[in-house]
């Protein structure tokens, strides 16, 4: 494999006065300076830096992926100390990828599989206390959309609570569930139809609220648009969108929002 490293001198810098302070040992010092940037494995070039730069490793989008260059891209993470996330893994790709990875957990919902790392560094840069994202589903047909949501902020380190089935049109059922909305640092919404869901959610809480619209409904919901336009148009202030059915996304940027309230706590 051919890496190439691009840590720069005033990185290298900041990492040798934590060094001399005691904050690092002398192998994860090692290991950070000599950490490669990118691993060629032939059918991808793998981006070991995105931790540093955006908070999380690469995420592998495994539709469309052959299992051997799957089984490269996730040995090649497992090398580096990286807790691999494949989002999209199909049933097929999943039954020759568990006996190759026994360690790794797939989520047939969620179409998802996980491995985690044991060569991963003491010092990952993690906050002592795990940031809190809460999953708010409108009906049981949105459940796959959550459970990818679920799966990838489990993968960012967050405590994950599910409220499951708690649509609009049993508002009694959110009111009963306001606790696990109201204690975290941020709420995902996943909700198809005419998603209305995450508006009501936002007007109860004061965190960021990530709205997924999902392709669930009838004709005229053209596969989530009706839910997406809804939700854009939301007149709650704390609401943001993402992409029909980008269950991952949602995810990520929940654990991303309560990683850094995490460790904002910690200061």
């Amino acid at each position: 494999m051919d890496y190439h490293n691009g840590m720069q001198p005033d990185e290298i810098g900041k990492l040798a006065e934590r060094l001399l302070a005691g904050e690092l040992t002398i192998e994860q010092f090692s290991r950070r300076v000599v950490q490669p940037a990118i691993a060629d494995t032939g059918e991808a070039q793998l981006d070991l830096d995105r931790a540093r730069r955006c908070g999380f490793p690469e995420v592998v989008f495994a539709q469309g992926k052959t299992v051997a260059a799957l089984e490269k891209i996730f040995s090649t993470l497992m090398e580096h100390g990286v807790d691999v996330l494949a989002t999209r893994v199909s049933a097929e790709q999943a039954a020759e990828l568990i006996p190759k990875f026994p360690s790794g957990r797939h989520n047939p919902v969620a179409r998802t599989f996980r491995i985690p790392s044991t060569a991963a560094a003491p010092e990952d840069g993690r906050p002592t206390r795990p940031g809190r994202v809460t999953i708010v589903t409108a009906g049981t047909s949105d459940l796959p959309v959550a459970e990818e949501a679920r799966e990838t902020a489990l993968w960012t380190g967050a405590e994950v609570t599910m409220v499951q089935d708690v649509g609009v049109a049993g508002p009694h059922r959110l009111a009963a569930n306001l606790r696990p909305l109201q204690s975290a640092d941020a709420v995902v919404v996943v909700a198809g139809m005419e998603g209305a869901l995450p508006s009501v959610v936002g007007g109860y809480v004061a965190c960021p609220v990530i709205a997924v619209p999902t392709s669930v409904g009838y004709g005229a919901s053209f596969g989530g648009l009706a839910a997406l336009l809804g939700m854009l148009n939301s007149c709650a202030a704390n609401v943001t969108v993402v992409n029909i059915d980008a269950g991952f996304k949602g995810g990520y940027i929940a654990g991303l929002i309560a990683r850094n309230v995490a460790r904002g706590c910690q200061r």
